[in-house]
């Protein structure tokens, strides 16, 4: 019996992540330059890591960050792999961003714990994201698209004018886009 109850609870986890991260892709395709002239064009806002958050909280930072790569995984056949560098990109964005959030809710089962996991998602997001960006994925970039290697120069205004305050940006509105979806689901969520 209680082998079965697990299976059960397993494949209704499985069931939920891959519906989430379905949702997820869609959302990505749901997405918008913000209006400032130092952030490039190509950096766009989106919503699609709720998903990832609301299964994160409902059963462990594993199940968001699950969410993510079917996410990244569903884009990029989606977009007959045009983009391999941003999925990656937007994958540890993802991962940086969930965890926090996930574990402290998981841990402390607040309200105030998912804001704080916010906070702390978007300094992690915001750091790693422009550390990466810096070291891996501007130089993979370049490589890819044939161009020639950015000097550091360019490289560091980039990630300091550009990726680094879009990464901050785009923490906040997605925090506040969770945040006020999670009250109305945190009983829910509770319940699973």
């Amino acid at each position: 019996m209680k082998s079965s109850l697990t299976q059960t609870n397993n494949l209704y986890r499985l069931i939920v992540i891959s519906i989430m991260g379905t949702i997820s892709v869609l959302l990505m395709f749901l997405n918008f330059p913000l209006p400032f002239p130092f952030i490039p064009a190509y950096l766009r806002i989106d919503v699609s890591d709720i998903p990832a958050l609301i299964a994160g909280t409902m059963f462990s930072p594993v199940a968001g960050v699950l969410v993510v790569a079917i996410k990244n995984i569903l884009y990029l056949l989606l977009t007959a792999i045009s983009d391999p560098i941003g999925a990656l990109a937007n994958f540890f964005a993802g991962m940086f961003y969930i965890v926090p959030v996930s574990f402290l809710y998981l841990k402390h089962g607040t309200m105030k714990s998912v804001l704080n996991g916010i906070v702390l998602g978007t300094i992690f997001m915001t750091l790693g994201l422009s550390i990466l960006n810096y070291f891996l994925f501007i130089p993979a970039y370049s490589w890819f698209m044939g161009w020639e290697e950015m000097s550091e120069s360019v490289k560091l205004s980039t990630v300091l004018v550009g990726i680094l305050p879009f990464n901050l940006i785009k923490g906040v509105i997605v925090g506040i886009v969770f945040a006020i979806i999670f009250t109305k689901l945190q009983k829910w969520i509770k319940k699973q």
